[in-house]
């Protein structure tokens, strides 16, 4: 990774025969560009919670930053406009971007990298992946615990193994707490397609489902919405989505990327340690977690069951399978 440059300012300024010399040194600002996923920036999501630690990093770390996005499926072309900047980091939000930004490592060996959400073996990478299903798994529990007609739903984006992990944990913490509970599953094949959101959402509601876990990106809150329409409860993804649909959302899985971004550039500028060249962050490194509990008010004992299912988890005594 490149080394923060160091520009020297000299000032001369002579009278007479003497000369009196003055040195002061400033270095530039780190600078990090990042390539948003499909959905871009104001998803209340994945795009706007990376944005989000770019900011903090700004404020607190003193960076720069610039983003790019790639409506037009271009992400190469994308990837090269950040590397002409000259960025010390160059982030690529999202496995969708893998294959562009690894032809663009090979290209440019001295530029480094950030790939989140899939793992790259090139040097110049680093990755970053989330244990998305211990979080679901906890979203699972509050599906079947708050579940009436027995029967809960989950929609993913595009059919991608990131978004099976969500799947998975989600199915997994449902039958942990109701072992008989009905699940049904289906993808928008879209992580931008609000109306295929509505209708798969629609069509779950039509068979009972009365809890809908969406982690579908723009399309997931076409699913939201139409849960808060059809007087269902609902979970949001990655960032806490009560606010898009108040009278639905019971919960969020939260995947926090803004805090991977922010410490990851905090321990670059600090010189700590990093030396995998990949990260996987769950339950136990704060990598993900549940928001908090809204509109449903559950029971003590179903809490406590919660409470001690994340602790199992953190701990090993149990298991979530990843797919």
């Amino acid at each position: 990774m490149k080394k923060i440059i160091m520009i020297l300012l000299t000032l001369v300024v002579m009278s007479g025969c003497s000369a009196v010399t003055k040195s002061t040194s400033s270095p530039e600002p780190y600078s990090v560009g990042i390539l948003l996923s499909d959905s871009g920036l104001g998803d209340d999501s994945f795009n706007d919670l990376a944005f989000n630690g770019l900011e903090r990093s700004r404020d607190e770390l003193g960076i720069i930053f610039d983003y790019a996005e790639a409506p037009d499926g271009n992400m190469e072309g994308a990837l090269e406009e950040l590397i002409n900047q000259k960025h010390d980091l160059i982030i690529g939000l999202g496995f969708s971007v893998q294959e562009a930004l690894e032809i663009e490592a090979k290209k440019h060996p001295k530029q480094a990298f950030l790939l989140i959400d899939a793992t790259s073996d090139l040097e110049n990478v680093t990755s970053v992946t989330f244990k998305e299903h211990e979080g679901s798994f906890l979203v699972g529990m509050v599906a079947a615990m708050t579940s009436k007609t027995g029967t809960v739903s989950f929609i993913g984006g595009e059919d991608a193994p990131v978004i099976h992990k969500f799947q998975s944990g989600f199915e997994q913490g449902a039958r942990y707490a109701k072992s008989d509970i009905n699940i049904l599953t289906g993808y928008t094949n879209s992580f931008n397609d609000l109306n295929a959101g509505e209708r798969l959402a629609g069509d779950q509601i039509k068979k009972k489902s009365d809890f809908i876990y969406a982690a579908a990106g723009m399309s997931g809150i076409g699913s939201l919405k139409t849960a808060q329409a059809k007087g269902v409860l609902s979970a949001g993804v990655d960032a806490d989505q009560f606010f898009i649909a108040e009278k639905s959302v019971a919960t969020s899985m939260m995947k926090n990327v803004d805090i991977a971004i922010y410490n990851f550039i905090d321990n670059t500028l600090n010189e700590k340690k990093q030396t995998p060249s990949s990260y996987e962050l769950g339950l136990s490194e704060n990598g993900v977690g549940l928001a908090q509990i809204r509109i449903v008010n559950l029971k003590p004992d179903q809490m406590k069951k919660l409470d001690e299912a994340k602790e199992k988890i953190i701990s090993g005594d149990i298991d979530v399978e990843a797919p």
